[in-house]
Formats: C-alpha cells, sequence, structure tokens
C-alpha cells in the first residue's frame, strides 16, 4: 500500500487546487456575477475576451465557461457546471473534441487560424458548442487577426470563441470590438492571504504569518504564483515555514536590512550604508532586487506618512510596521 502511495504522482498545488467551478474563483466577484447572470439568462456572447496578469484565473476561466456551456446536468437557474459529468470530466482532462484549446505563442500563424476557420463549419461531435479556446492571443500575427475578423463577426451559433491574454494593448481594436471583454483583477492581498492559509492547513503546513505575508507580497496579486512559492517553501522546509526561509529561497534582501540602509542613508552616515549595502550585497541579494526593495520601502514609508491606519495593518510583517513607523516620524 505504501508503495502504491509513494508512487502516486505529485500535483504541484497550483494543479491540485485549480478552481472547477465559478464559486472558487478567487478574488473574481463582479465576472462570475455577470457570466452567472449571463449564462442563467442564455445571453451568451459568441466571444469572450479574458485579460490581467499571470495568474490570476485567465485559462481557468475559460475552462469554467466551456464547462458550464457544454454541462449535460447543469441545473437551469444556476451557471455552475457538475464537473461529474463525462463532458466536465473530458473538458478538465483536455480531451473533450468540442473544446479545443490553442496556445498562441507557439502558433501564431495565419495557416493555424485558417485551420480553425476550416473546422468552424463542422457541428459538435457529442456538445451544444464547439469553443475554441486560444490563449495569449496578442501572439497572433496581423495576418492571422485579418483571418479571424470575419468569422469572429459573424460565426455559427453552435460557436463560441474565448480569448485569453496578458497584453490587451497588442490585439487589433476591431478583433477587441467583436468580444465581449472581461479585466480580472489582481487578488487583494487580504483575498490571497487567506487563500494561502486555507491551503496551508488542508495541506498540513506550519507557517508563520509573516512568511505567509512575504510570499503575497512577491506574488503581486497572482494566485498562481503565490502558490508555486508556497509550493517552493514546503519543499525547502520540514517543519515549519518562516520568514527566514522566504527571504533565502526568494534571493531577496533581508527587508529589515533595506530599512537600516535607508535609515542611514537618510542619517548622511555614509560609511555605515554602504557597510549594510556590502552586508546585503555578500548575502546573496541581487542587486537589482536591493534597489527594487529600496524603492518599495520608501513608497511603503510615504504610506505610512499619509496613512496613518497603515500601521494596523495586520497583512505587514510586525517589524517592518514598527520600523517603518519610527522613521515615518
Amino acid at each position: 500500500m505504501n508503495e502504491i502511495l509513494d508512487n502516486k504522482e505529485y500535483k504541484v498545488l497550483a494543479r491540485k487546487y485549480r478552481p472547477q467551478n465559478f464559486l472558487e474563483l478567487v478574488g473574481q466577484d463582479v465576472l462570475v456575477k455577470t457570466l452567472n447572470n449571463a449564462i442563467v439568462k442564455n445571453r451568451i456572447a459568441h466571444a469572450y475576451l479574458l485579460t490581467g496578469v499571470r495568474g490570476v484565473g485567465k485559462t481557468t476561466t475559460a475552462r469554467i465557461i466551456a464547462m458550464s456551456l457544454n454541462c449535460e446536468k447543469k441545473s437551469q437557474d444556476s451557471s455552475e457546471p457538475c464537473v461529474q459529468c463525462e463532458t466536465c470530466k473530458s473538458i478538465k482532462e483536455d480531451r473533450n473534441m468540442d473544446v479545443i484549446e490553442m496556445d498562441a505563442a507557439s502558433k501564431t500563424g495565419v495557416d493555424d487560424i485558417r485551420e480553425i476557420i476550416d473546422n468552424i463549419k463542422y457541428k459538435p461531435v457529442n456538445n451544444k458548442y464547439k469553443i475554441f479556446i486560444i490563449d495569449e492571443v496578442h501572439m497572433l500575427s496581423k495576418n492571422a487577426f485579418n483571418a479571424l475578423l470575419k468569422t469572429l463577426e459573424e460565426p455559427p451559433s453552435h460557436i463560441k470563441f474565448i480569448f485569453a491574454t496578458t497584453e490587451v494593448k497588442k490585439i487589433p481594436i476591431t478583433i477587441i470590438s467583436r468580444c465581449q471583454r472581461f479585466d480580472l483583477q489582481r487578488i487583494d492581498t487580504d483575498v490571497l492571504t487567506k487563500h494561502l492559509i486555507e491551503i496551508s492547513q488542508k495541506e498540513k503546513v506550519k507557517i508563520d504569518k509573516d512568511a505567509i505575508a512575504l510570499i503575497v507580497r512577491a506574488a503581486e496579486g497572482s494566485v498562481r504564483d503565490a502558490l508555486s512559492l508556497l509550493d517552493q517553501a514546503m519543499v525547502n522546509e520540514k517543519e515549519k515555514i518562516d520568514s527566514q526561509s522566504i527571504i533565502s529561497m526568494l534571493g531577496m534582501a533581508d527587508r529589515i536590512s533595506i530599512f537600516e540602509l535607508l535609515d542611514n542613508i537618510f542619517k548622511g552616515n555614509s560609511e555605515n550604508a554602504l557597510k549594510i549595502y556590502k552586508d546585503i550585497y555578500n548575502s546573496g541579494a541581487d542587486i537589482i532586487m536591493i534597489f527594487d526593495e529600496m524603492l518599495k520601502v520608501i513608497h511603503f514609508l510615504t504610506q505610512m506618512k499619509i496613512l496613518k491606519n497603515i500601521k494596523e495593518d495586520h497583512h505587514i510583517p510586525d517589524q517592518e510596521r514598527k520600523k517603518g513607523f519610527e522613521m515615518s516620524e
């Protein structure tokens, strides 16, 4: 029995906890509400454009939309896919013949789009809709976009397009105007912190609140990045994950050292400032990261000076709040 468990394939957290329905989508309440209303009222657009930074759930949302539109057991007054029927399972496992995923980063040419256009005239094999999910759509060539234009304007009723992109400005306005656009937001610090705490509890991982705060800050609003960092930290530490292990793992400059460095610069103590800088550099921190951290700390100090209630924000590590408040005063 132990051998079977040992041989079981390990799933990274980002895949293991990938949302399977709209309810599980983290921090995208407006998107979920709008899509829920559209699907329940059967006012489904022929093309959706999902935009946002990496790791906020664009491709995941595209798959959930595909499951919802084709689900065999979905209730009439809900947009949530059942996740149990054969259609939902086949979409989740990437083997549904009527849901075609294409990565525009590797298939950028007009021939790849012509292949889709030729495929459009055929009705779905097993489902209500034939759905084309095109990831990183901004990577398509100008000719490929032009070839897509007419089809996108008047597609057959059984066809739906879902585009995902991190660079919406690179998409021709003629394409954008033919789609219903959704901007997926960066995940709020509170929401992401709560999500990481829940997953840590499910995985039975002991982790400091300061360590979670560092992961959330490094992820910059991306759920996938946050889960990948938590995954890495779990591998590195067997007992308990603390802030120091996250600092070492990311090759970050110790944030308190950055506060000390800036404090000495503000006081005009150049000799001490250079010594602290050298110590940070010798500890393995990247030069660009040191200056980036300095800018972030200055921004944080400015916020503390203007927004007095920030010193009560428990998502910021205690030492940083205390030192930041002293310096801002």
